[in-house]
């Protein structure tokens, strides 16, 4: 399973161009995540700053918030992913990094970490919580997408075995809880919204 995991990175490097067309075509009937990110940015303020883990290609997270006039800044550990976002969105922050050892200098009033956190094997997710406190301004909103349950699941992607991995939903709200949100919303399997598991939180002030 570790060597799987460790292959996330170049595997999204080496396809980047093919997750783009896939990630955008599935968009062409409307966007399935448009009521997160409604429930999402309604807890932001105007204009506000948000960090994008896992950002892609900036479509088509980033670019419904950026149409919606917030500020972002989108990390993401393929560089070739980044350059894409650099060249639609030049006005927004783009950086090729690890979520895992991230530091920026400012905080955010948003924080989403969509169809990427999950990638992380668990003890690295366990250490993302007090990051996100650190990048979280007071009453910042995070957004994440898990497992629903404790454990370890592999895909595929292009052929090749694509790792996910989840925590058990009590120990995700004791690690928010720890490290200052609140849970605002949780819904397991959405039918909605492709069945993603959706945690939408709040930083206590």
């Amino acid at each position: 399973m570790s060597k799987i995991a460790d292959n996330i990175i170049p595997l999204y490097e080496a396809h980047a161009q093919r997750w783009d067309d896939i990630r955008r075509s599935n968009t062409s009937k409307g966007l399935m995540e448009a009521d997160w990110l409604k429930r999402f940015t309604g807890l932001l303020p105007l204009q506000g700053a948000v960090l994008d883990c896992g950002c892609g290609a900036g479509e088509p997270m980033a670019g419904h918030l950026i149409r919606e006039g917030f500020q972002i800044t989108g990390i993401d550990s393929s560089s070739s992913m980044i350059s894409i976002c650099r060249e639609r969105f030049p006005q927004h922050q783009w950086f090729v990094a690890d979520m895992r050892a991230l530091t920026l200098p400012q905080q955010f009033n948003g924080i989403l970490a969509w169809d990427s956190f999950f990638h992380l094997q668990r003890d690295d997710q366990r250490r993302m919580f007090p990051r996100f406190a650190a990048l979280a301004v007071d009453n910042a909103v995070l957004m994440f997408t898990s497992g629903t349950s404790n454990g370890e699941a592999i895909g595929t992607f292009e052929g090749q075995p694509l790792y996910h991995s989840s925590l058990a939903p009590e120990e995700y709200r004791a690690l928010l809880s720890e490290n200052g949100f609140d849970v605002v919303q949780y819904v397991e399997n959405d039918p909605h919204c492709g069945n993603h598991t959706i945690w939408l939180c709040r930083k206590t002030s």
